[in-house]
């Protein structure tokens, strides 16, 4: 499930944001693994020139699924030296490619948060299996993705810290952050049109009332897709300040 990304930013944009060591060996991989008898696939990266990981960190895909932007991203953490997994929340054989199947396949994992939350697991529990990988891992998401990490947040899995890139922050009905024992971190521009400066305040206003460890950073006009290259939201300054402070949070996390 790949799509090409618009090459003409994503170098420039990539050499920005990180400086692969020179003799990392990046080894990718992907992964298959099942929930129920439905088949997901996702993709593994670590740095297969350290004999021991700086920890472990699960990226959550945006609502077109997991594609090579989540893969990049991966090996980007490898070769910051963490043990990397993109997880699969649709399954192996679905290959969305229009807005119409985003909308109807993250919207069906919406209306079904139990199986929504299952999913999610089951990609924990696959990176914890890798080789390589540790037991102390930080969640990460894009968009639907920052969403799912919200919703792990608010399941209380077993984890050291979430972090929502410009993520769906409405709270659903019947849910709350009783159960979230680690620290969130919210990455937001101020012009996202999606969810918005109002939305994140009672994001914020949540956490504190839940007496979770949290904080967030805000990007001066930035709009909702600013991390994703090529896309008519990107924003360079946006996209590598939120990769710095992911940086730091992984560093005070594992």
């Amino acid at each position: 499930m790949t799509k090409t990304l618009a090459a003409a930013l994503c170098g420039t944009a990539l050499t920005a944001l990180t400086a692969m060591p020179a003799l990392a060996e990046i080894q990718g991989s992907y992964v298959t693994y099942s929930v129920g008898d439905t088949e997901f696939e996702g993709y593994y990266a670590v740095n297969g020139d350290l004999e021991e990981t700086k920890g472990s960190v699960l990226i959550i895909h945006d609502w077109d699924g997991m594609t090579d932007y989540e893969e990049r991203r991966a090996e980007m953490l490898a070769a910051q030296g963490y043990a990397a997994f993109a997880l699969d929340v649709y399954g192996k054989e679905t290959d969305p490619q229009s807005v119409d199947e985003y909308r109807a396949l993250s919207g069906s994992m919406y209306g079904d948060r139990e199986a929504f939350r299952a999913r999610l697991q089951a990609g924990l529990d696959a990176l914890r299996a890798q080789d390589g990988a540790s037991a102390d891992v930080v969640v990460m998401g894009y968009c639907f993705g920052g969403a799912g990490t919200l919703e792990m947040a608010r399941a209380g899995a077993d984890v050291s810290g979430f972090v929502s890139f410009h993520g769906g922050l409405g709270t659903p009905e019947g849910q709350d952050y009783s159960a979230t024992d680690a620290p969130v971190l919210l990455l937001h521009g101020s012009a996202d049109p999606v969810s918005g400066m109002a939305d994140l305040a009672a994001l914020l206003d949540e956490l504190q009332a839940a007496g979770v460890d949290h904080d967030a950073q805000v990007f001066g006009g930035a709009r909702h897709s600013f991390t994703v290259y090529g896309s008519n939201d990107y924003d360079l300054d946006a996209d590598t300040k939120s990769w710095a402070a992911l940086n730091a949070f992984l560093e005070d996390q594992l």
